[in-house]
């Protein structure tokens, strides 16, 4: 049995792909397995992972027709066979001591999954110098280096949404059959994953250093498709039919607050994606959703900022005004140059 198993799910990224893959196949944890899966991809990204596979044993590669990243990621954890289960990203890559610190930190404390900071970066085209960003999972520093029952501090899911920057026990994702949607055409699939490990774990750990790589300059990237409008959205009704599933009414209260903060600022985050023309449909939309879950005693203002109560009010009770107010004018320039001017302050 590998120590861990490490998906890497394809798709036309020629121009980062072997960036991403030495940094897997160096690793100095050794006793790791590679499953690479190309999704159809039409540039010359299979040849590359071809040129893996054929010089490394440990690199598996699955070819298959295009599907969509939650049935490859489906797929590669299917056939894994590690202990540990991690995601790397094609366009990013990781320092090579990451997966070894991970899995000893891992075994030693019996945990469900164990994520860490990470860095986003963009590459100058002309110097290849890296322009990094620090992020922090835990903006508060409260919660990091301890073992934690996310079910007893439901807040840890306000952490910064990721499922790449960590590793995640295999039986502990078979026991409870945590898989990814499946939806054509979707994206953000990885959301549902990322709630999934958090209501079922019962251990698991934060740790305050960084280590995974997040590219923010590969155009093709999802985060920068302005044309899927209501993934996200499709997405969280994933994640809530799962919470209905269970049967277990004490699982969804404990989280349901949670659950519909972490929905506003991803919804917060489609409305900066999407075009202009999809907007105002966008806030008419997510307005109802928010309605609906008020009325339905799923929302609560206390885990908000004073300041983000305002914005949701006024998206429930007058969805034009906050459409205006917060889309069209904070995304002139004036509306630009207030903010810049309120942050200097």
């Amino acid at each position: 049995m590998p120590k861990v198993s490490i998906v890497i799910p394809t798709y036309n990224v020629e121009n980062y792909l072997c960036e991403c893959m030495e940094s897997v196949v160096n690793q100095t944890l050794r006793d790791i397995e590679i499953i690479c899966i190309n999704d159809g991809s039409t540039d010359g990204s299979l040849k590359i992972l071809r040129e893996y596979a054929d010089r490394d044993e440990r690199v598996i590669l699955i070819d298959k027709k295009n599907e969509g990243y939650g049935v490859g990621m489906n797929t590669g954890m299917d056939i894994a066979t590690g202990e540990y289960i991690g995601i790397v990203e094609p366009d990013d890559f990781v320092p090579l001591t990451m997966y070894e610190d991970l899995y000893n930190i891992a075994k030693e404390n019996e945990l469900d999954f164990v994520k860490a900071d990470f860095y986003r970066f963009t590459r100058d085209a002309r110097t290849g110098e890296l322009n990094l960003v620090y992020n922090r999972l835990d903006s508060s520093g409260e919660n990091y280096n301890q073992v934690i029952c996310p079910f007893e501090k439901p807040y840890v899911t306000k952490f910064i949404m990721n499922t790449w920057s960590g590793i995640y026990r295999r039986k502990f994702i078979e026991e409870h059959r945590i898989r990814h949607n499946t939806t054509s055409g979707a994206a953000f699939q990885d959301n549902g994953f990322f709630w999934q490990t958090f209501m079922y774990a019962k251990r698991c750990m934060f740790l305050d250093r960084p280590y995974y790589m997040n590219r923010r300059d590969n155009p093709n990237s999802s985060v920068k498709n302005k044309e899927k409008v209501y993934c996200m959205n499709i997405e969280y009704d994933f994640i809530r039919d799962i919470f209905m599933r269970q049967g277990n009414e004490e699982l969804w209260n404990r989280f349901k607050y949670y659950y519909n903060y972490k929905r506003y600022f991803s919804y917060l985050f489609t409305l900066g994606r999407i075009s202009k023309e999809f907007k105002r449909g966008y806030v008419d939309r997510i307005s109802k959703e928010f309605k609906r879950a008020q009325l339905q005693d799923e929302l609560d203002f206390k885990v908000f900022t004073p300041n983000t109560r305002k914005k949701i009010s006024l998206l429930i009770q007058k969805p034009i005004a906050y459409y205006w107010k917060y889309v069209v004018f904070a995304e002139s320039p004036a509306g630009k140059m207030f903010r810049k001017i309120k942050n200097s302050l």
